[in-house]
């Protein structure tokens, strides 16, 4: 964690509270005094070695658990939230945030939640012209974003789900020859249902009364797999997916709908790829996305969101972050892995390379990037296209970009001749506008929400107004 102290008393505190141990009894086996634990367990105080040390001895904890991410990811969306104007111009300071994401991480997640709830507010009203005769005008968290956090904040990585994909690649023979065959095989031996490939607009269609799976002849050998283990989820594994959406608690049956395709969606990725073979094939060859696209008979895009969830406690891959761009700049699928977090309003920042991806179509392009806290990024973006099948059908294009903090740069093929060490080839990349802290961007759309603009009429620089204290 470059030298960062760990602060980790929730988990600290919910380990012994499974373990139904006093804090004395849970202290002694620790070797630590009751009050340095009460300490640890309220954040006045790191964990120490020592008790990493004791807490993998003793219990048999995976210590990887013991991390940052989660804190950081709510103090960067805290921080993003207060932006708004409507919390005027004192915004509480960062060791606030953090202080309240570690050890108050439910009032954290209320805290967003009500923001996205008065944003989505301010949206409709904004639309009056839509909303006029509604008569659904309460309040109501979005489905789509309730969903995208559930993923976020499970770190991409669902791990029943995904050991239940492993097992079933390995029974069904998915790394085998013929792997659309194969899946199709075991449905029908396993689930007596028949899998036909016709001319038809839908990617997949699934009739229950007559145990019948139907896929377009027209999608290409990855998607036909993909779209078999989507449905074999559904058939194969119902009630897991349904456990795990009681444990996510969804406030809408919309999210929880929307959610389950998300969930078979991942089943059919942790499938075609799985876990151990396919982290094994990621380091052998250095993360090369092409190869390991034509080695799982997967697409591109499906090879770089998979890389994303390597997260499996005691056995973790490269944490990456990954995200998809429409040709508008707005973000269609995202997760981060890394310290670096996209925002949750608003479109990506212009400078990075993922915009750029469209102009170069089958391209990789690579940058080297430095966000405004510091931290330095390698990134990858390369344009992915949809075609439809037919001449008039339309070509959905987007972009991809996979990235990972440049200290793990090494182990990835496309940084083998760039200059990590040269401080001025990191360009200078941001969130978003509405947030960034760098005072002369030139290709800044907004100002940012929360410092002082100086507006001078006689002069223009990069920007028609200056940013901070006059």
């Amino acid at each position: 964690m470059r030298g960062q102290k760990l602060y980790a008393g929730v988990i600290l505190r919910e380990t012994r509270q499974k373990l139904h141990l006093t804090q004395k009894d849970f202290a002694a086996k620790l070797g630590v005094s009751l009050p340095y634990l009460n300490q640890m367990e309220n954040n006045h105080r790191p964990i120490s070695t020592t008790v990493v040390l004791a807490l993998a001895q003793e219990f048999g904890f995976d210590v990887t658990q013991l991390s940052v991410g989660e804190s950081e990811r709510m103090v960067a969306d805290m921080r993003e939230a207060l932006a708004d104007p409507v919390f005027g111009e004192n915004q509480p300071p960062t060791a606030d945030l953090q202080l309240t994401a570690s050890n108050a991480p439910a009032l954290a997640r209320s805290f967003l939640e009500l923001h996205r709830a008065y944003q989505q507010n301010q949206e409709r009203l904004a639309s009056l012209d839509e909303a006029l005769g509604r008569e659904d005008s309460a309040i109501s968290t979005s489905p789509w974003e309730e969903v995208r956090d559930f993923f976020h904040y499970c770190d991409n990585y669902i791990d029943s789900i995904d050991r239940v994909a492993e097992n079933y690649a390995e029974a069904a023979g998915l790394m085998g020859p013929e792997p659309t065959g194969s899946a199709a095989d075991w449905l029908a031996q396993n689930h007596q249902v028949t899998t036909q490939f016709i001319e038809t607009d839908d990617l997949r269609g699934f009739d229950a009364g007559a145990a019948l799976l139907t896929l377009s002849d027209r999608a290409s050998t990855a998607t036909r797999l993909f779209q078999i283990a989507h449905q074999t989820a559904l058939i194969a594994h119902d009630e897991l997916l349904e456990a795990t959406l009681d444990f996510a608690n969804f406030h809408t049956s919309e999210a929880r709908s929307i959610c389950k395709i998300g969930l078979a969606n991942y089943f059919a990725g942790a499938a075609t790829m799985p876990y151990t073979r396919f982290l094994q094939a990621a380091q052998e060859t250095r993360h090369d996305l092409e190869e390991l696209a034509r080695k799982f008979g997967a697409s591109i895009e499906q090879v770089g969101h998979r890389l994303s969830t390597l997260q499996r406690p005691g056995m973790k891959g490269i944490p990456f972050f990954f995200v998809r761009v429409d040709q508008a700049g707005t973000i269609t699928k995202r997760h981060s892995a890394t310290r670096l977090q996209f925002a949750r309003f608003g479109g990506a920042c212009p400078l990075w390379n993922v915009h750029r991806a469209f102009e170069t179509p089958g391209q990789f392009l690579r940058q080297l990037a430095e966000t405004p806290d510091g931290l330095r990024y390698f990134c990858l973006a390369r344009d992915v296209s949809k075609p439809g099948g037919s001449f008039n059908a339309p070509t959905r294009r987007y972009a991809i970009g996979l990235g990972c903090e440049v200290r793990h740069a090494g182990a990835l093929v496309y940084a083998d001749d760039l200059d990590l060490d040269n401080a001025k080839a990191f360009e200078p990349i941001g969130i978003s506008c509405r947030i960034c802290e760098r005072t002369s961007c030139h290709q800044r759309s907004v100002p940012p929400l929360e410092q002082r603009l100086w507006v001078d009429c006689n002069r223009r620089g990069v920007l028609p107004y200056r940013i901070g204290e006059k």
